[in-house]
């Protein structure tokens, strides 16, 4: 049978052999590019009353946050809370404000920069931005500056080392709206929780260690974890027991028997029930009863900030000394410790796995090399006995 002729200048297109139409150039880049977001929850930009109002405004709409009915809950939220507690909560970031701003975006940031060095020194070639859920450098931003560098790859991991719905599925939610705004979307893989990884329990004995190395052991450690309504344990929620476990493997690790630690629950808002025991009433209590020195860390916050710095560091510690304790110490969160930054590392180099990261002067791997070919549509000739592709 002879050959189709092909279409020249003027030749009549043969209906039973279409022509494929010429696919537009790609805009991908030659090889993909890997990203890790860093999330947290937020500051506002500034310790002032404005600032403050319209970081709360965009926290406490949150349905995640406050699971109200949105026309009740709006009625209180603008009708009172907007109203009434900026001011207040401004003076209180005033209190904790840093040179560089709010301690919350510094560390954050900080550890940021921190991991995306160690990755690059592990041979591994991923950018990693920082990102807020509430006011800025906010999630949707950050996602659309990395995928206009060419990131077709993104990693999603939170500084919320318990899953809750009102923190960590939050974040999910503002990923998910921004890829509902675009056509194109990259890779993406969340992070939910590392509660019990071993390297995060280490990050935390390790501070406390070196806390205790200086200043002397407590008569009793408090770990607070902020709260949230009890209600949403009921329907579900994970918090509190990943919170329970995370304690019980800190004090395992420290060696601490349960008559020398709690743990305790703080940041209550509103009247509803949230998890209990509540942070500062145990502390008045343990004040009340003798105690001669706590120490009160924060497990569930690896940077310090407003409820660290200022709810705990100063409100509990007037708490237990008023009530009549003698000494309180506040253990400084994790932070920028070489320790968290190697936890860090470990969380984002396993849910990398899989994802070719290694940086371009790194000896090709068989799949790299033949997945990199395969992209600049040339076919493999011949793979050597040491796995070299020609």
């Amino acid at each position: 049978m002879p050959l189709p002729a092909t279409h020249g200048a003027g030749s009549i297109p043969n209906p039973a052999h279409p022509t494929m139409p010429t696919p537009p150039p790609s805009s991908a880049p030659s090889s993909p590019r890997t990203a890790v977001l860093w999330c947290n929850l937020g500051s506002p930009d500034a310790p002032t009353a404005p600032a403050v109002r319209r970081y709360l405004s965009q926290f406490l709409h949150d349905h995640r946050v406050v699971e109200i009915p949105r026309a009740i809950w709006c009625l209180i939220l603008h009708g009172i809370i907007l109203r009434v507690r900026p001011a207040k909560s401004a003076a209180k970031y005033a209190s904790i404000w840093l040179a560089e701003g709010s301690p919350l975006k510094v560390w954050t940031a900080r550890q940021a920069a921190l991991l995306d060095a160690r990755l690059a020194a592990r041979g591994h070639r991923v950018t990693v931005r920082d990102a807020m859920r509430y006011a800025n450098p906010a999630i949707g931003d950050r996602l659309d500056t990395l995928q206009a560098e060419g990131v077709d790859r993104v990693l999603v991991l939170q500084a919320y080392p318990q899953y809750s719905a009102t923190t960590t599925a939050s974040v999910i939610d503002a990923v998910t709206a921004w890829t509902q705004r675009r056509r194109r979307l990259p890779e993406i893989r969340f992070v939910n929780d590392y509660h019990d990884d071993p390297a995060y329990i280490e990050a935390l004995a390790q501070g406390v260690e070196a806390w205790w190395a200086v200043h002397g052991r407590p008569d009793q450690l408090v770990m607070s974890f902020h709260g949230i309504p009890a209600r949403n344990i009921a329907l579900g929620d994970p918090y509190q027991s990943q919170c329970l476990r995370t304690a019980q493997l800190l004090a395992d690790r420290l060696q601490l028997s349960a008559d020398q630690h709690r743990v305790t629950f703080q940041s209550r808002f509103g009247r509803a029930k949230w998890l209990e025991p509540y942070t500062e009433p145990t502390l008045r209590a343990l004040g009340a009863a003798g105690v001669g020195r706590v120490d009160v860390m924060c497990p569930g916050f690896p940077s310090d900030c407003l409820e660290t710095l200022e709810e705990i560091a100063m409100e509990g510690r007037e708490a237990f000394l008023h009530a009549g304790g003698k000494t309180f110490h506040f253990i400084p969160c994790m932070n920028d410790s070489a320790v968290w930054i190697d936890a860090m590392t470990g969380l984002a180099e396993r849910h990398l796995a899989g994802w070719d990261t290694q940086a371009s002067n790194a000896p090709p791997t068989v799949d790299g090399a033949l997945a990199q070919r395969l992209r600049d549509g040339t076919p493999p000739l011949s793979i050597e006995s040491d796995g070299t592709v020609f």
